[in-house]
């Protein structure tokens, strides 16, 4: 049974390995080894995960398969100048749990949760290789926009912005 709990600090070295595991099946034809190596670094690093938790306030959840941990998301408020909008800054489902519906928990707990906070719209980033898009396209999510996101290091996140209205 799939249960999800919201997380701190206290579960980064959670969060750290299964972004390593589902980083290198959700990324191994999109980026080289060499820009999955930095970018996993620069997000997930000890000292990334702690700034987002506590002072960008991202709220981490894990999910959790038989005490073992599943997959992860964050999410928080985009803007504090349009507190209806939030931002789904994560989501990933370990290798093992792929196609099991465990994405669908973790999406489902956010989108109650911020429901409960009055928000109108969830938006993401998403690689526009990455396989994920048919599940955001699947769950309401539409394409909105194009970034071109220089992450330093001569990198580009090449993303499409989507947004599903709540």
């Amino acid at each position: 049974m799939i249960v999800i709990r919201k997380v701190g600090t206290e579960q980064i070295d959670t969060i750290q390995s299964l972004a390593h595991q589902t980083w290198q099946i959700a990324y191994k034809d999109i980026l080289s080894p060499h820009q999955m190596a930095y970018m996993l670094d620069l997000i997930y690093s000890k000292e990334s995960l702690r700034l987002q938790i506590e002072e960008k306030h991202h709220q981490f959840i894990i999910a959790y398969d038989n005490d073992e941990p599943a997959g992860f998301a964050s999410y928080g408020i985009k803007s504090d100048e349009d507190a209806q909008v939030y931002r789904l800054h994560k989501i990933y489902v370990g290798p093992h749990m792929q196609g099991k519906g465990v994405g669908r928990k973790l999406l489902q707990y956010i989108l109650d949760e911020i429901k409960s906070h009055n928000a109108a719209d969830l938006e993401l980033n998403v690689n526009r290789h990455n396989k994920a898009i048919e599940f955001y396209k699947s769950v309401g999510f539409i394409v909105i926009d194009e970034a071109d996101i220089d992450i330093g290091n001569g990198y580009f996140m090449n993303d499409y912005i989507m947004n599903l209205k709540l």
